[in-house]
């Protein structure tokens, strides 16, 4: 389902009737979050966000994976499987498993580290210790199955908190300095003049260190300047990769914003691939998406993968320094 435009404008109509649901809302994930957790043997870092919807936590995982991995630790990943039939715990199996399975964020993860989907997501942490040094949760921030000793609030720069209301009034899932003053660090995603515009409309909120970072195309040995595409995206901001493609010199015959973790099913596949042709486009898509295609697509649509590069490590390496030792 598509974000609200009204989640990301002042505060109007909607969203003050909406209001008081949304300070219901506030109510019960603080209730929640005031559960007892499990504390894991190794120690545990949460990917979170506040706000309902793709903030890129997928791309900060992997980034995350990929500094742990460099200092010589042995990173696995706990994922919910949103979009997965299987509860787990289970290791997911890229040579076995589908998105149908296990969900298309941890089939992705599951490239780059040991990936575990559980919807208990204590039980996932159980089984997946025994061969970690350092436990990654992707989402679960407002979940209090697991203790977190880190916990990393990823935003989008451009979007921020939008109206700054719970749902379903606005697009968070607790008030901005609750949720704050639970996290470890805050992390934006965007270019410059996006970070400029959050740290002067958040700046006297943001109460905890703070990492700037940017998606970036990874070099793929080819150009897409001029190459005339059809782009589909099934992710939180379909609008981002589409720009993306647009600054990597692309000719966008059109495009086609997809649910987040909409199934890409022959149908619908089958209706992409007519529209391109009939525009003379190529089909492309996201990385994410891609795991979730029929097996005939794969080698007919384009990827576009992207990587988060962080402007400055120091805050995540100070408190990762800083973490209790097992």
């Amino acid at each position: 389902m598509r974000a609200p435009a009204f989640w990301y404008r002042p505060p109007g109509v909607i969203a003050t009737l909406l209001r008081p649901l949304g300070a219901v809302y506030a109510m019960a994930t603080a209730h929640r979050v005031a559960q007892a957790g499990f504390r894991a043997g190794v120690p545990v870092i949460c990917v979170g966000n506040l706000n309902a919807g793709g903030t890129g936590k997928t791309p900060t995982t992997i980034a995350l994976i990929a500094r742990l991995a460099d200092m010589g630790l042995r990173v696995h990943v706990i994922s919910r499987g949103h979009g997965g039939a299987m509860a787990g715990p289970v290791q997911v199996d890229p040579q076995r498993h589908v998105a149908a399975d296990v969900g298309d964020e941890p089939l992705l993860l599951a490239a780059f580290a040991p990936t575990w989907v559980a919807r208990d997501r204590a039980a996932g942490v159980r089984a997946a210790t025994p061969g970690a040094d350092m436990i990654l949760l992707d989402d679960g921030f407002q979940n209090p199955g697991v203790i977190k000793d880190m916990s990393i609030i990823v935003v989008d720069a451009d979007k921020g908190f939008g109206n700054g209301l719970c749902l379903p009034a606005g697009p968070l899932r607790e008030p901005v300095a609750t949720g704050l003053a639970r996290a470890s660090l805050l992390l934006s995603i965007g270019g410059a003049d996006a970070q400029t515009r959050l740290a002067a409309s958040l700046g006297h909120a943001i109460t905890i260190p703070h990492m700037t970072g940017e998606l970036r195309p990874l070099p793929m040995g080819m150009s897409w300047a001029g190459a005339r595409v059809l782009a589909f995206a099934g992710i939180g901001h379909p609008e981002k990769f589409f720009a993306t493609l647009r600054h990597e010199g692309a000719d966008i015959a059109a495009t086609q914003a997809l649910d987040d973790h909409q199934p890409l099913t022959d149908a619908l596949m089958a209706r992409l691939e007519r529209d391109a042709g009939s525009l003379g486009a190529q089909l492309v898509t996201t990385e994410k998406d891609a795991v979730r295609l029929p097996a005939a697509y794969r080698t007919k649509v384009l990827t576009l993968p992207v990587r988060l590069h962080i402007n400055d490590w120091t805050a995540f390496d100070t408190a990762l320094a800083n973490l209790p030792t097992r």
